[in-house]
């Protein structure tokens, strides 16, 4: 029986964050994530307690997919974009070398935004990691690394010494603190230059 995949929304825009901030893209996002259910009453308790992002079950331009009608709908949101991003929640729980075909038979690049407690796989043509504080760190290549600061228990310094991404991204922590976090974000960056800021420019713009 083929695979269904369970999607909150797909959209196309442009990317927001990041090294490719600015390009056109088809955003997919996937349902569900490891690291907390997506249900206020449990953030609390959850691994990652900052994340801004709804993922909870299906919207009006989501639902559940095979891989065919997938890629298909991608599609249809651009007939030109060259990127596809998925996303989520955490893409990696459902994301596979199916899909990742599918997709460019469309004539996509495939580019996942994933917290790295699952290995990524082949085929993915940009992997972007974005690590959480007490969560596992199984993705450790990439194409870039976005770190939100801060992360009381995972700053910077204490990130493992084997990791391999071309580059490595400072994102201040949206929320009550902002303005704080990026002035922190942003000193950070000048004393060690091998990192660069990445701001939320889809929500300064007002973007989806």
């Amino acid at each position: 029986m083929p695979r269904a995949y369970t999607v909150k929304e797909i959209f196309y825009t442009l990317q927001g964050e990041g090294a490719q901030s600015g390009t056109p893209a088809v955003f997919l996002r996937f349902a569900g994530c490891n690291l907390w259910s997506g249900r206020e009453e449990d953030r609390a308790e959850a691994v990652c307690t900052f994340c801004d992002t709804d993922f909870v079950g299906v919207g009006p331009d989501g639902g559940k997919f095979s891989a065919d009608d997938l890629a298909s709908a991608v599609r249809t949101r651009s007939a030109d974009a060259k990127w596809v991003v998925c996303t989520g929640g955490e893409p990696l729980l459902q994301l596979d070398t199916e899909l990742i075909d599918r997709l460019h038979e469309k004539g996509f690049s495939v580019a996942i935004e994933t917290n790295g407690t699952i290995a990524a796989p082949k085929g993915i043509d940009w992997i972007c990691v974005s690590p959480k504080a007490g969560a596992d760190f199984i993705q450790r290549s990439g194409d870039e690394l976005k770190l939100v600061f801060p992360q009381e228990d995972l700053l910077p310094a204490s990130l493992p010494t084997d990791l391999d991404f071309r580059t490595y991204f400072l994102q201040p922590m949206d929320g009550p603190d902002i303005e704080k976090n990026t002035e922190a974000a942003i000193a950070y960056c000048l004393k060690h230059p091998q990192w660069r800021l990445s701001l939320q420019t889809h929500k300064l713009l007002g973007l989806r």
